[in-house]
């Protein structure tokens, strides 16, 4: 549906594409990744015309609607619902839509109370959240999604990964969880060098691919270098022999023709580890019969909590926004006070805090080397620029100022300044994100290795599994500390307050009990058409696909029986020719055989979650 086609684009010397091109088809999910500042949001970006390529195009189709998830907010209407409302399309009955936008917003976070708010008066990550609704609601042909789970909780998030499974139309999706993106997209797109690859299938499948071609690029680099030396060694000695003569200039034009392959510049991960300060005794933390409120006589943000940390725990603290886990990790820290309550803190504990604030507390005017140098003044300059380079500010890096680096650079400057000095306990709230997927695997690691005890607040279900193995959970207005992890806690009941629509049609249905006959024959009608057009375009792909297998495979044939006699005559050209036309053929059979498996699998998948809503509505009717 979107062809993109020569494209580039740089800012001054800084390239950031360099001829790429990729087509988005029918009903295609595509997770992009790469790098922080690789271009994925530039990208989104050229493709609504906010910014312009220096050459090359983007093809989008006449009345094809694409929708992003803006960063400006701008609200017209006197309430959330009127707001989220503003972008449904229009009834072809004139019949009122509203539910959608309710269902949307209560899968979002937000409460039936919620919906009379002025926009205004809601806080800066419940606003995001409008936003987010009112893209979903207007549901564009394509929708493009800039780490859409920034400002959301796990249930929120888990809501979101539904609806995205049964988005009917095209996507493309930039988020640093790579479980919430594997669990949606059919394909994977990556951003590596300059260069834009596209393959069917999960990110595992596209960064091992990336990984094998540049190994195989790196082989035949040296390979060909070697014989390089081989051949200028030749000429070098038989250059002055009237006799070799031809076959010297011969030689000398074979190199000429042959350009030579440059070595791969290297590409630097974030690696480090966390250092563990020596800790004798069994228990770190004590926390007995707690409680907070930032308001004496109000409501209890943590009432009567009981918590022990031991010096290898692995914890977890989940639950919905707003209901008291980063105010859990200050009364860890220490940087509140209890109401009532004591919180004992052993004598050996060394505690480093990742706080979502603690980006504010760095100095802008400062150096990120200043950063570091802050923390520990008994390093010297040398070794500052070491836990620089660690955090891969290396060189000149060391000397940016805090105010001109990114999200995920500040990030990277807060993770620098954890691990100059040891610890025992890490506090870290929502550490990843503004990371991407390769340091958040590297922190992963960096966790998984550290000595002391772990105490995180994350939405990421990827990172709950990795890492938890007890859990606090705040859920249904209350906090309590689970025993086991975060896939038990599911398997054992889970979130008492998760709402989960299938659907916006179910959800109408189930809730609406004034639903009249007329607005469920039209629901019905609406749903057999959208199953048409969701269905059909997966159809045809897969028809198409079908029929490109067979006709590569009929080729492949041909080029098989043409090898065989090649060898026969000891033809070596056709024989080179021939063998890398079977390799390419081979190649792209498998590929569209992985892109047929994630077809079929998703129209099986929707067309069940089609007739599942209309045997809701067929109930409903009857």
């Amino acid at each position: 549906m979107i062809q993109v086609s020569n494209l580039s684009k740089a800012y001054g010397t800084q390239v950031v594409f360099d001829d790429v091109g990729f087509t988005v088809n029918a009903g295609e999910r595509i997770g992009l990744v790469g790098r922080n500042g690789s271009g994925k949001t530039t990208l989104l970006r050229m493709i609504t015309d906010e910014e312009k390529p220096d050459a090359g195009a983007i093809s989008i189709p006449k009345n094809y609607t694409v929708g992003y998830l803006s960063q400006h907010l701008h609200f017209s209407e006197d309430s959330a619902l009127k707001e989220a409302c503003l972008s449904l399309k229009p009834s072809d009955d004139g019949g009122n839509k509203s539910y959608k936008a309710e269902t949307i917003l209560m899968g979002l976070g937000f409460s039936t109370e919620d919906f009379s708010r002025h926009p205004l008066d809601l806080s800066g990550g419940y606003q995001v959240r409008l936003n987010l609704a009112r893209l979903l609601v207007s549901e564009p042909d394509m929708l493009l999604l800039d780490e859409p789970t920034n400002y959301l909780d796990i249930v929120s998030i888990r809501w979101l990964s539904r609806f995205l499974k049964a988005w009917k139309g095209e996507m493309i999706l930039i988020t640093h969880d790579r479980e919430f993106m594997d669990g949606i997209t059919t394909h994977t797109m990556g951003i590596h060098r300059n260069k834009i690859r596209k393959i069917a299938g999960p990110t595992h499948k596209l960064y091992q691919q990336l990984l094998t071609e540049e190994e195989v690029y790196e082989q035949t680099r040296i390979n060909e270098e070697r014989k390089r030396a081989e051949v200028e060694q030749f000429i070098n000695r038989f250059r002055a022999q009237a006799t070799r003569a031809r076959l010297v200039q011969s030689k000398i034009k074979s190199l000429r023709r042959h350009e030579r392959l440059e070595k791969m510049s290297s590409i630097k991960d974030l690696e480090f580890e966390f250092v563990a300060a020596p800790f004798t005794g069994k228990c770190l933390i004590e926390a007995k019969d707690i409680s907070f409120s930032f308001a004496p006589q109000g409501p209890h943000l943590i009432d009567r909590l009981d918590l022990t940390i031991g010096k290898k725990d692995r914890i977890a603290v989940i639950g919905k926004n707003g209901k008291g886990k980063t105010t859990l990790l200050n009364l860890l820290a220490g940087e509140l006070q209890p109401l009532t309550g004591e919180v004992r803190r052993h004598s050996q504990l060394r505690p480093a805090y990742f706080g979502q604030t603690n980006i504010r507390r760095l100095s802008p005017e400062k150096t990120v080397e200043e950063e570091i140098l802050d923390i520990q003044p008994d390093y010297n300059r040398g070794a500052a620029r070491k836990i620089c380079g660690i955090m891969m500010f290396e060189g000149d890096g060391a000397l940016k100022k805090v105010s001109v680096l990114s999200g995920g650079e500040k990030s990277r400057v807060l993770l620098g300044k954890l691990i100059v000095s040891p610890a025992n306990l890490l506090l870290l709230d929502e550490p990843t994100n503004h990371l991407d997927m390769e340091s958040v695997d590297s922190l992963l690691a960096a966790i998984d290795v550290f000595e002391g005890a772990v105490v995180i607040v994350t939405h990421s279900e990827m990172i709950l599994s990795a890492i938890a193995q007890r859990l606090i959970v705040f859920d249904e207005g209350k906090v309590r500390v689970f025993e086991g992890t975060y896939q038990d806690f599911l398997d054992r009941g889970g979130w008492k307050d998760e709402a989960a629509p299938v659907s916006s049609r179910q959800h109408s249905v189930q809730k609406g009990n004034g639903t009249s006959r007329k607005d469920l024959k039209r629901m019905k009608a609406e749903l057999i058409n959208s199953r048409s057009r969701t269905l059909s375009p997966l159809q045809a792909r897969i028809s198409e696909v079908e029929e490109e297998i067979t006709l590569l495979e009929q080729g492949l044939g041909q080029d098989t029986q043409a090898l065989i006699d090649a060898s026969v005559k000891g033809d070596g050209e056709s024989i080179r020719l021939l063998t890398r036309a079977i390799h390419e053929s081979r190649k792209k059979i498998d590929s569209l055989f992985d892109e047929l498996e994630t077809l079929t699998d998703t129209l099986a998948a929707k067309s069940r979650e089609f007739e599942e809503s209309l045997e809701v509505l067929k109930g409903a009717e009857g």
